[in-house]
């Protein structure tokens, strides 16, 4: 379980059994004096006095709307760590699941767009001397060599001006996309797992 550094005034809020109530009410909802009053069986000025400590220490924050009279209370990120331990490692989880995801996307798309590489020029003319009509020939002088093509490329021909080139796909990408493929379907696996298991109070 995730270690929560309390300070003294914090510890000396969450003394209270009646306290550690209001907050377990609170988990995870927004709530006004009254439904947190009908569900503690509390009076209002008692609930108050409770509620002003907690918001006091930074373990509940009351939200007020301008023109409304209601008051509405909910727990700060404090708060929910206490209750939820893990909460902040389920975020960050959940980040490296956001960024494997569009790391992959982004090398899978390097990999499919390639890098077109020019590789000489390949001329073709007419062999009129030959006598069987037109053959076509080739200027060996003009032909790249095959050791300069990478390997798992493919062939383009420009039928302009004869240009050879090559569309390169980088294997690294394919490999980098599928590794943070693989890390993203884990990592959710788990952070999902997490989350499910932290929703039970620890308090």
């Amino acid at each position: 379980m995730a270690k929560v550094t309390l300070d003294k005034e914090t510890f000396k809020a969450l003394a209270s059994d009646t306290r550690l109530d209001i907050l377990r009410t609170l988990d995870g909802k927004k709530l006004g004096l009254n439904d947190i009053s009908k569900a503690t069986n509390l009076n209002k000025a008692t609930l108050h006095e409770h509620l002003s400590k907690l918001n006091q220490v930074g373990l509940v924050k009351k939200k007020e709307r301008e023109g409304h009279k209601w008051v509405y209370y909910k727990l700060t990120w404090k708060g929910e760590n206490l209750l939820h331990p893990e909460n902040t490692k389920i975020v960050v989880l959940f980040t490296i699941t956001f960024v494997a995801l569009w790391t992959g996307i982004i090398q899978m798309i390097w990999y499919v767009k390639g890098t077109v590489i020019n590789v000489g020029q390949n001329i073709f003319y007419a062999n009129e001397a030959a006598g069987d009509g037109m053959k076509a020939g080739t200027n060996e002088s003009a032909v790249p060599a095959i050791d300069s093509i990478p390997e798992n490329s493919r062939l383009l021909l420009d039928s302009g001006d004869g240009a050879v080139n090559v569309l390169y796909q980088n294997p690294l990408f394919l490999y980098i996309a599928l590794a943070c493929f693989i890390v993203f379907t884990i990592v959710l696996c788990v952070a999902i797992w997490r989350l499910w298991e932290n929703k039970t109070p620890k308090l």
